[in-house]
Formats: structure tokens, C-alpha cells, sequence
């Protein structure tokens, strides 16, 4: 199989259990750019101990939403943790925006943030410190090293449900639930024909 002309933008990510660095074990990410460049996407299911309220006043911003405010920043990589990515729907027309596929859109300026704070917050989101990135080809080769299964939602509500209706904790089971099995029947030792 190969692999060099697959685009997985949209894909949800699903960690194999052999794969067992710290920042991606047990890990579901959505990938939301891949190109001749390399791949970036957010690990969904890993939340923080940090609330976006936290987060907001950290930004000297006040976030009236108590329901908003009581959510877990999300783990989102390794990769500049030090900086926000807010996924969401509908796409908006924010500064520093791209659209993933259909109606999700990623944003990494403040002036979503701001939104968010005085109530005019998207519709669905999810809100991540870091990413994870992939230089050219390397997600590539980590796909055909069974480090992730690779799975595309069907639809935009398979999407909605995984990536913003489903608890984080399930997040793992339900992106699995879309390549037909279950986690536990993957075995940690990778095969060959």
C-alpha cells in the first residue's frame, strides 16, 4: 500500500497500542492540514487540569459562560504548548484561520478568543494548548510503521459526534467505533505478511 499521494486532512488519528511516547499513548488526533510539507493536527482526548476559564483570565480576559468556563483546555501536542488553537463550527471569519473540511475550521488568533468572552462564542468547540506536527513524510511512514490507524468520518455529523459531542474519555472508543471494532481487540505487536 502506499501512501504518498493520501491527503489525511479531516482523518481522525487513532494511536495503535505499540505506540507508546508519552504525548500520543492512547491518543485520538485530528489532523487539520496535510500536505508536501509535512501534516499538524490536535490530540482531542487528552485534557488538561487547566478550565478555559483559567485560561481566559490568564489572558486578561473574563469569560461569562460558567458552562464554557468549567471545560478542560484540551493537550493539543507537543508542539508550541505554550500557544492556543481553538477548533470549531462554522468556519467564521476570524484572522488567522483555516477550514478543515466541511463546516470545521482551525483559528489561532485572539479575536476568536475575544468572541468567545463576550458571548458570541462558535457554535461547537474545542479549545487545545500545543499540536501535533509531522514533518514531509513522516506521518507517512508512521502509518506504514502501525504507529495510527487512519479513519475519515463519513459525514460531517459522524465528525460533530467524535470531535465535539463525545466526552474525552470516550473519544477513543468512538473514533474506533468508525473502523467497525472495538480498542481492546488491537494487539501491541505489529505483523507483516
Amino acid at each position: 500500500m502506499t501512501l504518498e499521494n493520501t491527503n489525511f486532512t479531516g482523518h481522525f488519528l487513532i494511536a495503535m497500542p505499540n505506540l507508546t511516547d508519552p504525548y500520543f499513548a492512547k491518543s485520538v488526533t485530528f489532523i487539520c492540514t496535510h500536505n508536501q510539507d509535512g501534516a499538524m493536527g490536535i490530540v482531542i482526548n487528552q485534557p488538561t487540569e487547566m478550565t478555559y476559564g483559567t485560561l481566559f483570565e490568564k489572558i486578561n480576559l473574563k469569560l461569562e459562560d460558567q458552562a464554557l468556563a468549567a471545560k478542560p483546555v484540551l493537550y493539543g501536542g507537543p508542539v508550541q504548548p505554550e500557544r492556543g488553537f481553538v477548533l470549531h463550527q462554522p468556519p467564521g471569519a476570524w484572522d488567522s484561520s483555516i477550514t478543515i473540511s466541511g463546516n470545521t475550521a482551525l483559528t489561532t488568533s485572539k479575536d476568536i478568543l475575544d468572541a468567545v468572552a463576550g458571548g458570541n462564542a462558535p457554535e461547537k468547540l474545542l479549545l487545545s494548548l500545543g499540536y501535533a506536527g509531522w514533518t514531509a513524510g513522516q506521518l507517512e511512514q508512521e502509518i506504514s510503521q502501525n504507529a495510527w490507524l487512519s479513519v475519515k468520518p463519513e459525514d460531517q455529523e459522524t465528525l460533530n459526534k467524535v470531535l465535539f459531542d463525545t466526552p474525552h474519555e470516550e473519544q477513543l472508543k468512538a473514533a474506533m467505533a468508525l473502523l467497525g471494532f472495538d480498542a481492546s481487540m488491537l494487539s501491541d505487536v505489529a505483523g507483516h505478511a
